[in-house]
């Protein structure tokens, strides 16, 4: 058969061949053993019903087996014999351009170069999965082949439902991942619920099918590290020279040290799977890889005398460069962990004085002694970072989760009152006020026709786009267009796009709209040569409620809340969204966080332009309204602006309260 045929066939006709584990890609952790035998059984039967009944008696050893060895039923049997790569969008056999576009963003979400385990249908954090096993990634791709326009397929934690009847009007997909009863949400009920089959865990953009590789994350800390180094730097000094060090370059995609790099400054992210350093190594996301700590002092100390800009891998654990670091005296201007510590007790984060081999043979076989080893190092972690902040150093929390867990561990990273961490979150300090209040936030976009050329049209169109804005933006939002022009007008020659011709830059509902408009306008005059899939990432002003990251600098206790989420999809759903997903779990951890996205095809008609008139601005006005009913100052500037230039917007403004009101009260 060929391509299409495989894809119009779905689970196959006849057995096919057993399938080994490849040695030439990275693979999830065994996750540990938390089943009874009776569910164990339940987890066998919960994964055979996808299956002929004649195929049972050879599938259910070999599921259990897998179950037994990894912690999960992966089916590795049933991966596909083609290449899992994004093609261009007419190879997809599929009724209407939207399934197409949608098969398209899943198969770069497993594309090796761009998943983390692509073989555990996992693309990043290290549990990030689009599917929990691959007789659902064959059945999903076979009813995207058959949906019309007025059916919506809805999806399950991985799961195909089905395809229901709706209308052209409905979106073409709805993805939940993860939704559990408030009570099962904790870090266990993930491990149980996932292992039966039940569940998964969608990360932000894995599970919603619109991870573009490290690109995404690479421009997010480009912006943080960026205005890291304005908060610590004067206005005439330079980053070059100055240090940044963190931690992650396996679930975080490498994208540490091609944003410093950007930033101009020295980067030294350490990593202890060696796998995943050389593999960012290879593709280009970091300059030079190390593998000594002495070499690593001695290089460190050459950069900073020579001024460089340059980024270091380190094959080791992070905690052991910050001590080493104190001993000899080496400055750290920034310091921060971008490690999967969401996922602490099943491979997001290695304790210092293990080895990478033994730290995965203890979680799975020994997972009490694992997490102890977990907490004792984050304790050590943090005892290291405090030796350095009272030299200077300016740490923030990356939003992985790195202070709650400390926090959990007994490490000394409590403020005074007790309630607060003594390091603020990025979003508290940085992307908060700076970027999400005032509506910006990661607007990104897919070429689908593959063409490189097509994508260097969008750079130029988008740039255009934005440098009109800029002449008669507030002063206000100057810095954040100057930093996304410059963003833009350098994407190109900074080797960004891994997997699909993709691109994203930070932008408010004016710049998303304007943007998407003249890509619309672009395919319908044949200037693009092919449909645009539009998204963002879930880290946005409006898509999270996330209370140690995106709306940690929410302060009016609603910061537990997860309204605005909801409404986000749900809101985004009926304006025009090609599809839609809400997830548990997100960058912070299985119950930490609630979190929506949207995809949309660009294709030139009318409808398009209609439809992304009115969603993209819900989909960002949306979280600014609630950012300012939560009084914050940034938020309230931009709404009131947005009121003023839409008359049919109406929201609730609140009134400030002077403090001398409260004062005696009780």
């Amino acid at each position: 058969m060929n391509f299409k045929q495989e894809i119009q066939t779905g689970i196959p006709a006849e057995l096919p061949l057993k399938k080994e584990r490849s040695s030439n890609v990275s693979h999830a952790p065994n996750r540990k053993q938390i089943l009874s035998i009776a569910e164990k059984q339940l987890a066998i039967r919960n994964a055979l019903r996808y299956f002929p009944t004649e195929w049972h008696a050879t599938l259910a050893p070999e599921f259990a087996e897998e179950l037994q060895v990894f912690g999960r039923i992966y089916m590795y049997r049933f991966q596909p014999t083609y290449e899992m790569y994004a093609r261009p969008i007419s190879d997809y056999p599929a009724h209407t351009s939207q399934a197409a576009a949608i098969m398209l963003m899943i198969q770069n979400n497993l594309d090796p170069a761009v998943a983390q385990h692509p073989q555990e249908l996992i693309t990043y954090g290290g549990n990030g999965a689009v599917f929990q096993n691959w007789a659902q990634y064959l059945l999903t791709m076979q009813y995207l082949s058959e949906m019309t326009e007025e059916q919506t397929l809805h999806m399950y934690s991985g799961h195909p439902m089905g395809l229901f009847p709706s209308s052209k009007e409905a979106p073409r997909v709805v993805v939940t991942n993860g939704m559990m009863i408030p009570n099962y949400s904790k870090p266990d009920d993930w491990e149980k619920y996932n292992a039966l089959g039940v569940t998964q865990y969608g990360q932000m953009t894995a599970g919603s099918f619109m991870y573009i590789g490290p690109q995404g994350i690479v421009h997010g800390t480009a912006i943080t590290v960026m205005n890291a180094f304005r908060k610590v730097l004067k206005t005439t000094e330079s980053s070059a020279g100055k240090l940044f060090l963190t931690a992650g370059l396996g679930g975080m995609s490498g994208a540490q040290p091609k944003a410093g790099n950007i930033a101009g400054c020295i980067t030294i992210c350490a990593e202890v799977n060696p796998h995943a350093a050389k593999k960012r190594f290879e593709q280009g996301w970091v300059d030079e890889l190390i593998q000594n700590l002495d070499t690593l002092v001695k290089r460190t100390k050459e950069a900073k005398e020579n001024n460089e800009v340059i980024s270091l891998a380190f094959i080791g654990n992070v905690v052991d460069v910050w001590d080493r670091f104190y001993k000899e005296d080496i400055y750290i201007h920034l310091g921060s962990d971008q490690t999967s510590l969401h996922n602490p007790w099943a491979g997001g984060y290695y304790p210092v004085g293990l080895s990478f081999e033994d730290a995965n043979v203890m979680m799975n076989q020994d997972p009490k002694a694992f997490k102890a080893k977990v907490q004792e190092s984050l304790r050590r972690h943090a005892d290291a970072i405090n030796l350095h902040t009272k030299k200077g150093t300016y740490f923030f929390d990356y939003g992985n989760a790195f202070l709650l867990e400390a926090s959990r561990a007994g490490a000394d990273v409590m403020a005074e009152n007790s309630i607060d961490f003594k390091y603020p979150s990025y979003v508290q300090d940085i992307l908060g006020p700076m970027c999400f209040d005032y509506g910006f936030g990661p607007f990104r976009w897919v070429c689908s026709s593959g063409n490189s050329e097509d994508l260097r049209k969008t750079d130029a169109i988008a740039l255009r786009v934005l440098k009109a804005i800029k002449e008669e933006a507030p002063v206000e939002i100057q810095q954040q267009l100057k930093d996304n022009i410059k963003w833009i007008s350098e994407a190109e020659q900074n080797k960004l796009v891994v997997g699909s011709q993709a691109r994203i830059l930070y932008a408010d509902a004016e710049g998303r709209a304007k943007i998407a408009l003249a890509f619309n306008e672009a395919i319908a005059n044949g200037e693009l040569s092919a449909p645009i899939i539009l998204g963002r990432d879930h880290h946005d002003v409006s898509g999270t409620d996330s209370p140690y990251r995106e709306t940690s600098n929410i302060t009016d206790g609603s910061k537990f809340t997860a309204d605005m989420a909801i409404h986000n999809v749900i809101g985004d759903s009926f304006r025009g969204a090609t599809w839609v997903s809400i997830h548990n779990g997100g960058g912070v951890g299985w119950g930490e966080v609630t979190n929506g996205g949207f995809g949309m095809v660009l294709d030139g008609s009318n409808d398009a332009e209609r439809k992304l008139k009115n969603m993209l601005f819900y989909d960002v006005n949306n979280g600014i309204s609630r950012r300012s009913w939560a009084r914050n100052k940034e938020a309230m500037f931009a709404i009131q602006r947005e009121m003023e230039r839409t008359p049919t917007l109406k929201v609730t403004f609140p009134n400030l309260v002077e403090d001398k009101y409260l004062e005696n009260l009780f």
